[in-house]
């Protein structure tokens, strides 16, 4: 027997006087009445005790619009088990409406239950239920977030079906489901055949192109935006914006979004402040990252994982360990991603006692159950402080199936320590794992030229090659002026190539008289020494260095984006040219950001 609340027995004593008395005792009466009672509700025991009042009354089995709000009360209340609930209220309708099962579908999209959503979605169309202009924006958001495509072409043939073509919330749907889904040219015909297009329209392509990690085009995008709408983008495509910028380096346009947030918006939420924190520390600009974080009043675990990761990636490992403590002093649950992010951190600083306690609280805890995510951030841990020995036995007895990642991190940690025996062990099995990923078959073959071992470089590149992978040339990414300059290895196709190349040879002169010397071990291939040195001096970071140095102000910070690893020449050569051109440079590459001033950097040569 359920016991009532205070506040729900004093309202129905209350009210029980009003729908009793015989002057007002009508229908209409009753239904107001309880129709108030539902809207004072703070739980699922007190909305438990409205709905007996409702069946009691004989107002939920003769009023449509009394089932209806029942329902929608409890699928859209985010109380624990509140659609466990609603499904049996939706069960006991008679003949449920369009309303009813929009309710369910959206109850199910906010409970994240995509599936159970979609599910329904079908018993609508089975019953003969007209969809309405409602119905589809929440089913399409359940195709985006299960990758379902094949489904999602399906429901946009029910759209022209019912005749919502021309609707521009769905359409925006089906622009976001589409671009997520990885099926870009689709998402831009939908579109580009929009007759009015919205600042929404608008942030859907740009949330589209970030959801699949296209970042360049995501900016591109959004400028484009900028011009049409004039910034006025939905906080979603803001949002989007900032995490290209995080992910390309563009830190002036992410500044004039902040600026432009700051504004016009008195308020901003804890998605765009995460955002901000996230873009900010991806930038280079940990202190302004930090500054936010600080006076946020609300934070969440992905407000803390950003901080986080934004600390290892500047090899700040000790503060992003404190961090952790201090968040889970907070009473804030850990979860997937901030495991992910603190060992991370620890791998980035060389912190091995600490990233093993993590790890073994993270089992001790129970939460979070270990993913070959967490194992390839141990085995990275115990790669990079050279312990290999550990590491493949941490891959040996891991207690979830072993996937590339592991074996990924651990044949790097071989090829860097030059331990070709142990690399040998792991190159096959990454191969039988992720037999497509060219970047896989470049780090076997890098390491046997480590070793000299020519034969086998020779085979590795055949093997590619019959399969037809070619690796994505790395590349250097510098923002002058808020344009984005990208170049790479020997780069010969910049307008302002001679002038940058005449840069290039007058740092070589300068570097010559500060005792630097090519580290040639740094090519990768079977030529000549003069050859190497050659090949040195056309690096993309350097050619990246030389334009900057030619076209920002005397003593601004340089920030360079890279797509892989520096190399270890290219970071000696970074230190010295920060001395000499008293300049700090910002790199951020695939695995952390160095700051190199006054001849040395942040990462104190470990990376």
């Amino acid at each position: 027997m359920i016991t009532s609340s205070p506040l729900i027995q004093s309202l129905l004593a209350s009210r029980d006087d009003v729908i009793h008395n015989p002057e007002v005792n009508s229908f209409r009466a009753k239904e107001q009445e309880c129709l108030y009672l539902l809207k004072r509700c703070n739980n699922i025991e007190e909305f438990k005790q409205v709905h007996a009042k409702f069946i009691k009354l004989s107002l939920f089995s003769s009023s449509p619009f009394s089932a209806s709000s029942v329902l929608a009360t409890c699928a859209h209340s985010g109380w624990e088990n509140s659609m466990n609930y609603a499904a049996s209220i939706f069960r006991g309708i008679n003949g449920p409406c369009t309303f009813d099962y929009n309710t369910m579908i959206r109850g199910y999209v906010n409970e994240t239950s995509f599936e159970e959503a979609l599910r329904v979605y079908s018993e609508m169309v089975e019953e003969g239920i007209e969809p309405d202009n409602f119905t589809y924006p929440f089913v399409l958001k359940a195709c985006t977030r299960l990758k379902s495509i094949r489904e999602g072409k399906q429901i946009h043939g029910h759209v022209f079906k019912h005749g919502f073509e021309a609707d521009v919330f769905v359409q925006n749907s089906l622009i976001n489901m589409y671009g997520r889904c990885g099926e870009t040219a689709l998402s831009s015909a939908v579109f580009e055949k929009l007759e009015s297009k919205t600042a929404a329209s608008w942030s859907s392509m740009v949330s589209a192109r970030a959801g699949v990690g296209m970042w360049s085009d995501c900016l591109t995008l959004f400028r484009e935006m900028c011009r049409e709408t004039g910034l006025k983008a939905e906080e979603s495509g803001m949002v989007s914006a900032l995490s290209a910028c995080a992910n390309t380096g563009a830190l002036d346009l992410g500044m004039s979004i902040h600026a432009y947030l700051l504004r016009n918006i008195s308020e901003l939420n804890i998605a765009v402040k995460t955002s901000l924190v996230d873009m900010y520390a991806k930038c280079g600009c940990l202190d302004k990252a930090l500054r936010i974080f600080k006076k946020m009043e609300g934070r969440n675990s992905l407000t803390y994982s950003a901080m986080i990761s934004g600390l290892a990636l500047h090899g700040e490992g000790e503060a992003a360990v404190r961090m952790f403590s201090e968040m889970i002093e907070q009473g804030i649950e850990s979860d997937h991603v901030v495991y992910v992010s603190v060992l991370n951190a620890c791998s980035h600083s060389g912190l091995v006692k600490e990233g093993r306690r993590v790890f073994e609280e993270m089992l001790k805890e129970g939460k979070v159950e270990p993913t070959a995510e967490h194992y390839g951030c141990l085995v990275d841990l115990l790669g990079r402080a050279g312990l290999l020995e550990e590491a493949l036995e941490t891959i040996q007895n891991m207690a979830v199936e072993q996937n590339d990642v592991v074996w990924r991190s651990f044949l790097s940690s071989c090829r860097v320590h030059q331990n070709v025996e142990l690399g040998m062990i792991a190159a096959p099995e990454l191969i039988r794992l992720s037999s497509h990923n060219p970047g896989d078959y470049l780090v076997i073959s890098n390491m046997y030229a480590q070793a000299q071992m020519w034969e086998d470089v020779a085979r590795v590149r055949t093997e590619m090659a019959n399969k037809g992978l070619k690796q994505t040339p790395g590349f250097s990414i510098v923002e002058v002026k808020g344009k984005t300059h990208r170049f790479v290895s020997q780069d010969r196709f910049h307008p302002q190539c001679n002038e940058i190349y005449k840069m290039l040879h007058q740092m070589e002169w300068q570097l010559k008289f500060e005792g630097y010397t090519p580290d040639v071990t740094q090519v990768l291939l079977n030529v000549d020494e003069e050859e190497k040195r050659e090949r040195l001096k056309g690096h993309s970071l350097k050619v990246a260095l030389a334009f900057a140095l030619l076209y920002t102000a005397p003593g601004s910070i340089i920030t360079i984006a890279r797509n892989l690893r520096m190399c270890s020449d290219c970071h000696t050569y970074t230190k010295k040219i920060s001395m000499i051109y008293e300049r700090e440079i910002v790199v951020r590459d695939r695995n952390r950001f160095h700051l190199f001033k006054g001849g040395t950097c942040s990462c104190k040569d470990y990376w």
